[in-house]
């Protein structure tokens, strides 16, 4: 069956699964709670920390969540075979290239691309250096973001820079959340930037051989048209999941279903009929409020 096309509204419908991990986050954030001010310096820490354990770290909480919720929203366990075209394949082919590429702190293009992302986001503040303290007011874990990048390379890294390029706008809206009724534990900007395209390499399932999903095939098929497909995509996924935590009323413990919820809007919207190219889908708009 064909979906028909609908205008983008943040979903706040979702069901939670209640498991040996959400409960010890839950106790968790209780204990936080009680013993930080949001303001203080332990606090920001303490809070990217939570975000790269959870998202990225040894308990792959992401990874989770989204096996098991994917194939029974779309397909329901059935693949989808499709016939790439070479152009295709080789756009592919290039994308997972990218994907694994690892974030190398002694590379001197990835430093210099670390520096160009502050002075994208920060221009009138000259920053120390690649281990600073500077870092954490962008919402890294810590003093070097080279420790971030290990659930997911050099590609997040591009993905944030090219945001910051080609919407700057936004990205500084998002980066300073400078819109809606914020949260008082918000969640860590650049750490939360890492699991959006963690996020989309898992939904569009980049690390086979070839996608077998909807939303995969689809999107393989706008790539083959633009190949700054991932990248803008990645750019929406980033407005659309700051648009969801708003409509939520989230909170930073809240992050992994915000997320999830996310994931389920942008796998509609690239099941639709009538969309073709990344601009087509009704949440590229949000780049531009």
């Amino acid at each position: 069956m064909r979906l028909r096309r609908r205008h983008y509204i943040p979903s706040c419908a979702s069901h939670r699964r209640v498991d040996e991990d959400e409960i010890y986050w839950d106790a968790k954030k209780q204990d936080e709670e009680s013993a930080l001010s949001p303001n203080s310096p332990r606090a920001i820490s303490q809070l990217a920390q939570c975000f790269t354990n959870a998202m990225v770290g040894p308990r792959a909480w992401i990874g989770g969540i989204f096996s098991r919720s994917t194939n029974r929203r779309f397909g329901s366990g059935r693949f989808f075979y499709y016939n790439f075209s070479p152009h295709q394949e080789e756009s592919l082919r290039n994308l997972q290239e990218r994907i694994g590429v690892p974030f190398d702190e002694t590379c001197f293009n990835h430093q210099q691309a670390l520096r160009a992302l502050w002075d994208l986001s920060f221009p009138n503040v000259k920053l120390k250096g690649l281990i600073s303290d500077q870092w954490k007011d962008m919402g890294w874990q810590g003093v070097n973001p080279a420790t971030d990048f290990r659930g997911c390379g050099f590609i997040s890294l591009e993905n944030l820079l090219f945001f910051a390029r080609t919407y700057p706008a936004s990205f500084h809206r998002l980066l300073f959340k400078q819109t809606g009724e914020r949260a008082k534990w918000e969640y860590p900007f650049a750490v939360a930037g890492i699991n959006v395209s963690f996020m989309l390499i898992q939904m569009l399932d980049l690390y086979s051989a070839k996608p077998k999903c909807l939303p995969g095939v689809n999107f393989i098929k706008m790539l083959g048209e633009d190949k700054e497909a991932f990248d803008v995509l990645y750019c929406i996924a980033f407005a659309m999941m700051d648009a969801q935590w708003l409509a939520m009323h989230a909170s930073y413990m809240d992050f992994n279903e915000v997320l999830r919820v996310t994931r389920i809007q942008l796998e509609r919207e690239l099941s639709l009929e009538d969309v073709h190219k990344i601009q087509d889908l009704p949440a590229f708009n949000l780049l531009f409020h």
